[in-house]
């Protein structure tokens, strides 16, 4: 007898690799202990920076792993495109999806999103007295929220790189963005005035994926956080 579509569905889905979604770059070389003691080994090419594949198969035949962009995890996940993955905190605030559940703080990733100024004219206002400010950011989520919480309204230059240069070429007063030490605000003439959050990477979940597959989701986040440090 022919099982429901409905059923049917489900057990397709059920014998389907779930997909983890990895951000490419600095963040992917500090997951590959964490990987490791998790027990997860992607594909031999999976760390060759060149390699032009973005999908891998890994030692688990029931898991694979897709490299993306940092700010595209967020996106992959709350579609359902991967069931889970590893993400800022920068970009789930910015993303800001009832989709994406964060049950798990890597510990990874650390820094900071911050509003700078050019050197020379941080402290010469008082930012209380502002009605409006122009920012530069590829997070105008983020920036609108936090100068509204103060009665300022911020009107955004949306740049995706090159921040520092904003103040200096006239684009805009501040920039938001995410920093990590300072030194390549420093070396552009601008310093950190205010630190709207900290980050860490977080593993996160696709809420329907948890509830369709919660015996599988729910395993590796076991695995994540087993990996750990006490």
């Amino acid at each position: 007898m022919d099982l429901p579509i409905n059923e049917r569905s489900l057990r397709m889905e059920a014998q389907t690799p779930l997909v983890l979604a990895l951000p490419k770059g600095r963040i992917l070389k500090e997951l590959g202990p964490l990987l490791a003691r998790a027990g997860i080994f992607p594909a031999a090419d999976f760390d060759d920076e060149d390699s032009r594949r973005l999908r891998f198969e890994t030692n688990d035949p029931g898991l694979d792993v897709v490299r993306v962009r940092p700010f595209d995890v967020a996106t992959f996940v709350a579609h359902g495109g991967a069931q889970i993955g590893v993400a800022g905190g920068d970009v789930l605030m910015e993303a800001d999806s009832p989709e994406v559940y964060a049950p798990l703080d890597l510990g990874i990733g650390r820094c900071r999103v911050s509003v700078a100024e050019p050197a020379a004219t941080a402290g010469r206002d008082d930012p209380s007295r502002w009605s409006r400010v122009t920012v530069a950011t590829k997070y105008p989520n983020i920036a609108q929220r936090h100068f509204a919480a103060r009665g300022v309204q911020a009107e955004i230059v949306h740049l995706n790189g090159a921040m520092e240069l904003a103040p200096g070429l006239g684009l805009a007063r501040l920039i938001v963005d995410l920093v990590q030490t300072g030194s390549t605000l420093a070396a552009n003439g601008l310093v950190e005035t205010e630190v709207i959050a900290q980050v860490t990477s977080r593993l996160v979940v696709n809420r329907t994926a948890l509830k369709t597959r919660p015996e599988a989701i729910a395993a590796l986040i076991a695995r994540f956080r087993a990996a750990l440090p006490a």
